[in-house]
C-alpha cells in the first residue's frame, strides 16, 4: 500500500510561507466602486505598513513577509490590486489609466483598515501606484515608502530585457501567454525557486485576463518632479541581477528623492523580498521603526 508523503510545503520557508492565524480578510470598495480583495495581519496597534504589489500578481507576493517572525509585531496589510488576484477586474480599459483610480484604489485600502501614516511598501509596477497616491493625495497620510525593484519613469533604459514577454503576456492566445509568462516569471529571479512556489505564482498570474494586462501597459507616467519634493523617509531595493527593471532605475529613484537610501542586493533578481526575505524583513522591521519615529515627531 502506497502511503501518501505529507504535505510541508505551508510549513517550509523556502516554499510558500504559513499562513498566520491572526490574519483578517476584508473587502474594500473603491471610490469608483471596485471590490478590493485585502487582508491585515498583526496587532491593531503595530506599525502599520501597507504591501504593493507588482504586474500581473498578488498579495499572495508577500507571504514571506506576513508570516515573518521579524515583523511580526508591525500591523501589515496586502492587498489585490484591481484587475488582480480576488478583487473585481473592471473589462473598461479606463478603469486602469488615471492616476486618481489607482491613487483612490490606495487611498480605500488605508482607510478602510484605518490605518495612520502606514509604511507604503511598493515592487515593480507598484512604484506608478505610489507615484499616484503622492501626486493625488501627497504624504500627509504616509510614514514613508519603500520602494523594491520598482518603476517611476518610462525612459527605455530604466528597464530590463523583458519588455517583449511582458507583451507577449497580453496575447490572447492562451499557450502563448502561458509560455510567455511562465518565461517571464522564471526570468524574475536570479536563481530558480522552489516549484511549489513557482507554481503559485503562475496560477496567480494566470488569474489576470489579457485586457488587464494590456491595460496596465496603456498609460506611461512620470513622477520625478514628485519625487524631488518627498519628505518622508525612503529606502530604495533593487536586485543587482535584476532583468525586469535595470538597477539604473534604483539609482535614479534614490538620486532624486531627498535623503534617499539605496540597498543594492547583489546575486539577486527582481524578487529580494522572496529571493533574500531575511535581509528585507531586517531592513524593512528596522525602516518601519525609524519611520514611526519620525511620524511622532512630527506629530509633537
Amino acid at each position: 500500500m502506497l502511503k501518501r508523503a505529507p504535505n510541508t510545503s505551508r510549513r517550509n520557508p523556502t516554499m510558500t510561507a504559513p499562513i498566520p492565524a491572526d490574519r483578517e480578510v476584508r473587502r474594500i470598495l473603491t471610490p469608483d466602486g471596485i471590490g478590493i480583495a485585502s487582508t491585515a495581519f498583526g496587532p491593531p496597534e503595530g506599525t502599520p505598513v501597507v504591501f504593493i504589489h507588482g504586474f500581473s500578481q498578488s498579495g499572495l507576493c508577500w507571504n514571506r513577509q506576513t508570516a515573518s517572525p521579524a515583523l511580526a509585531g508591525l500591523r501589515l496589510v496586502t492587498y489585490d490590486f484591481r484587475g488582480h488576484g480576488a478583487s473585481d477586474r473592471p473589462s473598461d480599459s479606463a478603469a486602469y489609466q488615471s492616476a486618481e483610480v489607482w491613487a483612490g484604489e490606495l487611498d480605500a485600502v488605508i482607510r478602510g483598515w484605518g490605518l495612520e501614516r502606514p509604511v507604503l511598501v511598493g515592487w515593480s509596477y507598484a512604484g506608478r501606484i505610489i507615484g499616484d497616491y503622492l501626486a493625488v493625495h501627497g504624504t500627509a497620510g504616509i510614514g514613508g515608502i519603500v520602494f523594491v525593484d520598482a518603476v517611476t519613469a518610462n525612459e527605455r533604459r530604466f528597464y530590463g530585457t523583458c519588455n517583449k514577454l511582458m507583451r507577449l503576456m497580453c496575447s490572447t492566445d492562451v499557450e502563448e501567454n502561458i509560455a510567455a509568462t511562465r518565461t517571464f516569471l522564471r526570468r524574475c529571479f536570479a536563481a530558480p525557486i522552489p516549484q511549489p512556489l513557482f507554481e503559485q505564482l503562475l496560477a496567480v498570474n494566470m488569474m489576470v485576463p489579457p485586457q488587464v494586462r494590456s491595460a496596465l501597459f496603456g498609460r506611461t507616467a512620470d513622477y520625478e518632479d514628485l519625487l524631488k519634493r518627498l519628505d518622508v523617509p525612503a529606502l530604495v531595493v533593487q536586485g543587482a541581477l535584476d532583468e525586469v527593471v535595470a538597477p539604473a532605475m534604483a539609482e535614479h529613484i534614490a538620486a532624486t528623492i531627498p535623503g534617499a537610501r539605496l540597498d543594492l542586493y547583489g546575486g539577486i533578481g527582481h524578487a529580494p523580498f522572496i529571493e533574500a526575505a531575511d535581509r528585507f524583513n531586517a531592513a524593512l522591521a528596522a525602516f518601519a521603526a525609524a519611520a514611526a519615529e519620525t511620524s511622532r515627531a512630527v506629530a509633537r
